[in-house]
């Protein structure tokens, strides 16, 4: 299954979005919904929370008098602390619940408003966030749920900020328009990326890069990458001691095809063909592709790896696993960083690939016309690495 993380700050039109990826088909996980259910009367969590915080806050029906659990709550992170203590247990595993009993082919969104403040972003195969600036959401709040203004600015301002959810933010779906408006781009989003996102995971099918051309410096691909890591990272843990941002994509201001390289570095490639690192991989939607086993040195010898690319079609992505120490693992780091701390080497080879790119359009005659070019840059990369070696 495709699992899509959903957030939003308040008052963004997240509930609006959840709404119509139900209705074109998906599996909706509402946190806010399961929050409400395990402390419904006669649950454990209720009768802890009567415990812990007093029976006022029990209506004469037994339910939970939330909105004064939350004013209790709010500002004081020792009984934030207490609350969630007795709650996220069993949140956490009726969330779980929910996700086993999905379909194998289903998109399941969880629609979970704290997913940035949390840092939950990783363990997504994709994060949606609906974005509204402030003032427009302060009006919704107060216009249309009738939330007194100090009440509407201390919710807001208690959330993550805009910069830090376009960080965690796979796809931006901006609500400043009309619902209609909104709609339509779910529609888009959920035709264009979400169903095949999911039928290339569900069938092991790669996204791949159609052609060989040089697009202009992106200043998001840094996040991008960042974002990918924290999946890697989340799905590999300990097996992979290294997970970093490789290629043309991770040096500012360099043109490149846009893909994003990343590379994962493990202690031998005995722990990237197992079965727990295969596994965990997949599953996080980057699949093993056969056959590409290796790269070639200049003298002649083989580098040894592994190479797994991304099942999104709305962000290509390729992912090297090298050994660490390796001489492969060492030259794609140090090449990176070389690229990085010499504008002159970085400008030299974005005119090299440009006027490659218009003389060639498969990616391997483009791979085999660079190599003259780094033979002659050989000793200057050289020279480099012999004062920043790469540990």
């Amino acid at each position: 299954m495709l699992r899509v993380g959903l957030t939003g700050g308040i008052g963004s039109g997240k509930s609006t979005v959840s709404r119509e990826l139900a209705r074109l088909g998906a599996v909706v996980i509402d946190a806010d919904r399961i929050a409400r259910e395990v402390v419904e009367p006669g649950s454990p969590a209720l009768s802890a929370i009567r415990g812990r915080f007093g029976a006022d806050l029990i209506r004469a029906d037994g339910s939970l008098d939330r909105a004064g659990l939350g004013r209790l709550v709010f500002g004081d992170p020792v009984a934030l602390r207490d609350l969630e203590a007795i709650t996220h247990p069993a949140i956490w595993a009726r969330t779980a619940e929910l996700f086993r009993s999905a379909p194998e082919d289903a998109v399941v969104v969880h629609d979970m408003p704290l997913l940035v403040e949390k840092q939950m972003a990783g363990e997504y195969h994709l994060v949606v966030v609906v974005g509204a600036s402030e003032a427009t959401r302060l009006d919704r709040l107060v216009r249309l749920r009738g939330m007194p203004e100090t009440d509407a600015r201390a919710r807001i301002a208690a959330q993550a900020d805009d910069v830090a959810r376009r960080a965690a933010a796979d796809v931006w779906l901006d609500n400043e328009g009309s619902a209609t408006e909104l709609a339509d781009a779910v529609r888009g989003l959920w035709s264009d990326r979400l169903v095949p996102f999911e039928h290339n995971l569900r069938t092991g099918t790669r996204s791949r890069a159609r052609l060989s051309t040089q697009s202009p410096p992106d200043p998001t691909w840094p996040d991008q990458a960042q974002r990918l890591i924290a999946r890697l990272r989340h799905a590999l843990g300990g097996l992979a001691p290294s997970v970093e941002h490789i290629g043309s994509t991770a040096v500012p201001g360099l043109a490149g095809k846009d893909v994003i390289d990343i590379q994962v570095g493990v202690q031998s490639l005995e722990v990237a063909d197992s079965l727990d690192f295969v596994g965990g991989m997949t599953d996080a939607g980057f699949v093993r592709v056969p056959g590409n086993d290796h790269d070639n040195a200049k003298d002649g010898t083989r580098w040894p790896k592994r190479f797994h690319g991304s099942c999104d079609p709305g962000r290509v992505a390729h992912v090297h696993v090298r050994e660490i120490g390796s001489a492969g693992w060492t030259w794609a780091i140090g090449f990176r960083d070389w690229l990085r701390a010499d504008p002159s080497a970085r400008d030299d080879y974005a005119r090299v690939k440009a006027d490659l790119a218009a003389r060639h359009t498969e990616a391997s005659d483009h791979a085999d016309a660079k190599e003259a070019w780094f033979d002659g840059v050989a000793p200057r990369l050289e020279a480099f690495l012999a004062t920043h070696p790469v540990t």
